[in-house]
């Protein structure tokens, strides 16, 4: 598991042309390998949100993407091609980089205002550093995925039983 860093070998556009029609993005999709470098550029500016130590520091880090990343608020249809919906970003052809953080900062601005918490966190896991979203109640999650919850579990266990000397 790695976490998201500027040396990472960059995904391929066609790869990320097609997860974005996978999810209702409608024709033509295209994508370039800019797009993907800005894409890239704003997940790790929207890492600083996970990062983030409560809810106050979130919620700057996002007022801060806000207002360096987004347009006023509109209400869009793609020219009828789709339902009206929420948009941030400065037009219905903006570059993918734009639209991802924009859209990115207004979905995790809902989260935030509806569940007044941290919209979600980086995992605990040492080695991980991958971010998650919270989006359950009851008790804050520390990991991404139940794998790297099980494996920590696992470790403690572990150094519990070498240290008690069994």
């Amino acid at each position: 598991m790695n976490a998201l860093t500027r040396d990472a070998p960059l995904p391929a556009p066609e790869g990320i042309a097609g997860l974005l029609r996978e999810h209702g993005e409608v024709e033509p999709v295209v994508v370039t390998v800019e797009d993907v470098a800005r894409m890239r550029e704003a997940a790790l500016a929207l890492r600083a949100v996970f990062a983030a130590e409560g809810l106050d520091a979130a919620v700057a880090e996002l007022n801060g993407l806000l207002a360096r990343g987004s347009g006023p608020l509109r209400l869009t249809a793609h020219g009828g091609s789709g339902p009206w919906h929420p948009h941030l970003d400065s037009s219905d052809d903006a570059p993918w980089g734009e639209w991802f953080l924009a859209s990115s900062c207004l979905c995790l601005a809902v989260l935030v205002w509806e569940r007044q918490r941290p919209p979600g966190g980086v995992c605990a896991a040492p080695g991980c550093g991958r971010v998650y979203l919270s989006l359950g109640s009851g008790v804050p999650r520390r990991y991404c995925s139940r794998r790297c919850a099980t494996r920590e579990r696992v470790a403690a266990h572990r150094r519990a039983r070498a240290g008690g000397g069994r």
